[in-house]
């Protein structure tokens, strides 16, 4: 089998897996891509967040595809503000975050990656022990578009950073911060990531991510068409398994390999450092 054959398999066998996890706990998987990419495709940190987003973009219109039958549009109407501040801030934080991310060296957004895949990690950790539920906090429409907006930026330069959705940060703000129902903000932040991720790939491109288009082909689609192919399976598996249990393990598999991924790295520059 030619090279790119071969590629376009293990992106296929790859993203499956990820993809059904992502199903299983309401996400696209990019946190768990993101190892993969760097480890097992060993692509640079660069290179992986920018396919990353790539792939996200393609599950993101599939998950909106297979939500939309099941979608109120009544469920929305009330929250349509708060939607409009989180994209309105989550594209100016992605065009940010890939501006940003061109002039950071690959070691510091290396590290920068490390440090959020972590995070996200320790999220999961402990929303597997407290479940997400909350009334919100109360404040004036003003005040929440502003704070949404606010909230936007910030998710939306991590998105941009790991080549996430950013549905991981996305929901619990919702839930949390603003009370929608989980399943409102499963779809809202569908919504808002939507245009985030494109505005990222966007930015990404003009910085000459995507000037290989063969790794679009041999990578990206494979990898997205498997993502697709797993998050349905995900979705269908969701009554069978526990959720807190499946945040519990996943947590601690992301934390493993996001420190394993990145450890050659890591040493590679302390030895860098040490060399006279």
């Amino acid at each position: 089998m030619a090279g790119s054959g071969r590629k376009s398999l293990l992106a296929f066998v790859t993203g499956a897996p990820i993809g059904c996890l992502g199903g299983l706990i309401g996400l696209g998987g990019a946190e768990f891509r993101l190892p993969v990419l760097v480890g097992l495709f060993r692509y640079t940190a660069r290179q992986a967040v920018a396919f990353n987003l790539a792939v996200s973009l393609v599950t993101l219109i599939s998950s909106l595809i297979f939500r939309l039958p099941k979608i109120a549009v009544s469920d929305l109407v009330n929250d349509i503000p708060i939607i409009l501040a989180f994209i309105a801030g989550g594209m100016f934080g992605a065009y940010s975050g890939a501006n940003y991310s061109k002039h950071l060296s690959e070691r510091a957004l290396e590290k920068v990656i490390l440090v959020l895949l972590v995070g996200i990690g320790i999220l999961l950790l402990v929303e597997s022990f407290h479940p997400i539920v909350s009334g919100g906090i109360p404040m004036a429409l003003p005040v929440a578009i502003i704070v949404g907006v606010i909230f936007g930026i910030g998710i939306g330069i991590v998105s941009s950073l790991l080549g996430v959705a950013g549905g991981e940060l996305i929901i619990p703000t919702l839930i949390l911060v603003f009370g929608l129902d989980i399943k409102v903000a499963g779809t809202a932040s569908i919504l808002i990531s939507l245009p985030t991720v494109l505005i990222g790939m966007i930015r990404h491109g003009s910085n000459g991510a995507y000037k290989q288009r063969t790794e679009l082909k041999d990578l990206v689609l494979p990898m997205g068409i498997g993502s697709i192919i797993g998050s349905f399976i995900g979705g269908m598996l969701i009554g069978y398994v526990s959720s807190s249990l499946l945040k519990l393990v996943l947590g601690a598999i992301l934390i493993a390999s996001a420190v394993k991924m990145f450890k050659k790295a890591l040493k590679k520059e302390a030895v860098t450092v040490t060399l006279p």
